[in-house]
């Protein structure tokens, strides 16, 4: 490992307490009422490089590794101490969203562990909430919320998709085919992914790389096989007679074709275009789902935890897209064994109708941080069962990619 910090945040004299000790009820999106008893007693922030297989292009740029933020809490529940592991999926750069790992790092760090030191006990149900004073930051809360989920459910004895209330156990996987040089070598690419048994292709597009690279990829993959694009806000408003172009390829969906912001636009396209609007980047909250199915501009939406703040908050969001008839499917940020596992157990819910981002762990990584990496078989992945968000540590191997961590000791 490289470089290691320690540094202590005092805990404040004033403690809350209910009945005759620490505890709290909150109630879980099943329903149950668990009795929760936790305290949080450290918190360490482990930076990890990866390199990826191949480079992964998009509308923004390339990734050629990545630059993981780990969070590691240690609760102790009910006299016990429980470790749960979150991954922050924030980019090295702030060109996906606002947030980047840098200033990720720095929030967790500075501004969210100290809002959970004070006060009631700490439980998965109740981060969102503790953290609401801090804006924005969605990547930072979910990765913070993932590790205390972890740990509760782990002390529990339970996995993440039964307490979310996934139904299968198994979820289609799809691939994401980044931007190439040549349509020759994309052709290559698509082929192999074909071969490794994924049952849905999404491309990425950009202007100047759209219309052509689908016609072939429909060509090469047949009529049957689901096919989407994925244009990361590329466009703008006076491309949606060029968008409409794709209609011919019969997709699945168009994803973020235009600004985050431009709810407008989306909704002017959704009526002109006869391929379904998905939205991603413009999706950040519950709320932000609900005014844009209310105003037309999406009809499926893609549900990516990190950039919704947490799984808690991807749940509520799928509920709200159930009730009002809107598919919905799991999104992917590169993520490790970690995340991997997590969205599976996210996926098995019912509302997760189409494929998502869910491929194999060497897909991008030569060899995952977890001792099981994510595999697709008969192109499905695994929805975990063993407690906690389903994956365990390879911890030498951590050790080895982590380039430095910082431990937060909490003193009581």
């Amino acid at each position: 490992m490289a470089d290691a910090g320690t540094r202590r945040v005092g805990r404040p004299s004033r403690r809350r307490r209910h009945g005759g000790g620490l505890h709290s009820r909150g109630r879980l999106p099943g329903g149950r009422d668990r009795l929760v008893s936790a305290r949080l007693a450290e918190v360490e922030l482990r930076r990890v490089q990866l390199a990826l297989v191949s480079p992964f292009r998009t509308s923004f740029g390339a990734e050629t590794d990545r630059d993981v933020l780990l969070v590691r809490v240690a609760l102790e529940v009910d006299g016990e101490r429980i470790d749960g592991w979150g991954e922050c999926v924030a980019l090295r750069e702030p060109v996906y969203s606002a947030e980047f790992v840098d200033a990720a790092e720095l929030v967790i760090d500075e501004h969210l562990v100290p809002r959970l030191v004070d006060g009631p006990p700490v439980s998965a149900a109740s981060v969102a909430g503790r953290l609401a004073a801090v804006k924005g930051h969605p990547m930072a809360k979910a990765a913070v919320e993932m590790a205390v989920l972890d740990a509760e459910l782990r002390h529990r004895g339970e996995c993440l998709a039964r307490h979310l209330g996934g139904t299968v156990d198994r979820v289609p996987s799809g691939v994401s085919v980044g931007i190439f040089d040549s349509i020759d070598e994309l052709l290559s690419a698509v082929q192999g992914y074909l071969d490794e048994g994924y049952l849905r292709i999404k491309l990425k597009i950009e202007p100047g790389w759209d219309i052509e690279p689908v016609r072939r990829v429909r060509e090469l993959i047949g009529p049957e096989m689901g096919l989407q694009v994925d244009a990361n806000t590329a466009y703008g408003r006076s491309d949606i007679e060029h968008l409409c172009r794709l209609d011919e390829f019969d997709l699945l969906l168009i994803e973020q074709p235009l600004a985050e912001e431009d709810i407008v636009g989306h909704a002017q396209l959704a009526r002109a275009s006869a391929t379904p609007v998905c939205l991603d980047e413009s999706i950040v909250s519950l709320a932000t789902a609900a005014d844009a199915i209310e105003l037309g501009a999406t009809q499926i939406i893609n549900i990516k935890p990190g950039r919704v703040g947490g799984y808690l908050e991807a749940r509520r969001i799928h509920d709200l897209c159930v009730d009002r008839g809107v598919p919905v499917w799991c999104g992917g940020m590169l993520e490790t064994g970690i995340g991997r596992a997590a969205n599976a157990a996210l996926a098995s819910l019912p509302g997760f109708t189409l494929p998502g981002d869910i491929s194999a762990s060497t897909r991008f990584y030569a060899r995952d941080i977890v001792t099981d990496p994510i595999v697709v078989v008969d192109g499905h992945v695994a929805v975990p069962t063993t407690p906690g968000l389903g994956f365990e540590l390879d911890l030498p191997h951590l050790d080895t990619v982590t380039r430095s961590s910082t431990l937060i000791e909490l003193s009581s």
